[in-house]
């Protein structure tokens, strides 16, 4: 049994990367011990949209972390309770002009070479699909393996279904780590004790570096902020997510200057999401309204019907930016003991599944459900 000051392994972090790796961890029979300094989903997991995507994803590991997690996300959605809302909706990428109409087809081909199914939709068969959108649009890409989950919802129920080898400790920050004669892992201390064990995962999200720095080695995680609007609840307005081209540039740019680009969705409760923003302004929650103006904007020129209906709330998260927009995901060769899940930036709720599983394999020596390398840990350290 789980004992108040020992475990198995340690995950640091209770958002929904944390809440996969300590249920994938305790399925493979490992005693879990999960703190946070906050509530479940307190961080990154409860601002985000829930979205599970490989629509945005160019070819590559992201791509194929992506693809695995969808996998595991539609099994993940038949053993956990139905309110984690999970809906395979499909997405819906829209251009407004025949240059962005054929940059989608060049994305889209690529995408198809690595097993994803993009289906062209033109201008005429828009509504089809949508029927709220705009008019005047130059065509899309529909992509039926996008889905959706209530992110914080998910998180705590796959903390649930870890039984009881997974013990939740909230309101407790680690404040260092505890290492052996030779460096390796022996626990973490507390603002409330030590808790000892010979793997700690460093699931913080955004404040993953942090608890890099403790074991001292470099993991260069970023806040990256965004805005999210949620509106009345509606009749079914919005079918899918809906999102403009320009938003899977903006994924992919490195600039700390505000971005913003379309994304629209319905939910089953029935309010529109409304997204997305990003800029690099630290940890500054302080309201923009020159981002949430344009995300408005943005979102009456997709859909007309949403000029008129009235924001509920508007939600701040920080999602967890590396430099070269992949997560950190694995044993850290520098620190024995020490393994990190953590950089997946506004992707990781889609992720965490593959992410989990692999850190449970690294655990207990299985074989990872992908390859793993090119998300090493070490690969942002001077000798890497």
């Amino acid at each position: 049994m789980l004992t108040r000051n020992s475990a198995d392994v340690i995950v640091v972090g209770a958002g929904v990367v944390g809440a996969a790796c300590a249920y994938y961890a305790a399925r493979s029979g490992l005693r879990v011990a999960v703190l946070d300094r906050g509530p479940v989903a307190g961080g990154t997991t409860g601002a985000g949209e829930g979205n599970l995507l490989v629509s945005d994803k160019e070819p590559g590991p992201e791509l194929e972390l992506a693809r695995t997690s969808g996998e595991l996300w539609r099994k993940l959605s038949q053993e956990l309770p139905p309110d984690i809302e999970y809906e395979p909706k499909g997405g819906l990428v829209v251009a407004s002009d025949e240059a962005g109409m054929a940059a989608l087809r060049d994305f889209a081909s690529g995408q198809r070479g690595a097993g994803v199914t993009a289906e062209e939709v033109p201008a005429d068969r828009l509504r089809d699909l949508e029927p709220h959108l705009a008019a005047g649009l130059a065509g899309g890409f529909h992509y039926p393996q996008d889905a959706q989950v209530m992110p914080a919802l998910a998180a705590a129920h796959l903390l649930r279904a870890g039984g009881e080898r997974v013990r939740l400790r909230l309101g407790e920050e680690v404040t260092g780590l505890l290492t052996g004669a030779s460096g390796e892992i022996r626990g973490v201390r507390t603002t409330v004790g030590e808790l000892h064990a010979p793997y700690v995962v460093n699931a913080a999200g955004t404040w993953g570096g942090e608890i890099a720095r403790l074991a001292r080695v470099t993991l260069p995680v970023r806040p990256r902020r965004g805005f999210v609007l949620v509106t009345e609840p509606l009749p079914r307005v919005v079918r899918r997510k809906v999102y403009a081209a320009d938003y899977v540039a903006d994924v992919a740019s490195g600039s700390a200057a505000l971005q913003t680009s379309a994304v629209v969705e319905g939910t089953p409760a029935g309010p529109v999401l409304i997204g997305a923003s990003r800029e690099r302004v630290g940890y500054d929650r302080t309201l923009s309204p020159e981002a949430l103006r344009r995300l408005a904007a943005q979102a009456i020129a997709l859909f007309p019907v949403l000029a008129g209906i009235r924001t509920m709330r508007t939600y701040v998260g920080f999602r967890p930016y590396l430099p070269d927009h992949l997560p950190a995901i694995g044993p850290d060769p520098r620190v024995p003991g020490l393994l990190h899940a953590c950089g997946h930036e506004g992707a990781g709720i889609g992720l965490a599944p593959a992410t989990g599983l692999a850190i449970a394999r690294s655990l207990t020596g299985g074989e990872p459900p992908l390859d793993i390398a090119p998300f090493r840990p070490e690969r942002f350290s001077p000798a890497a």
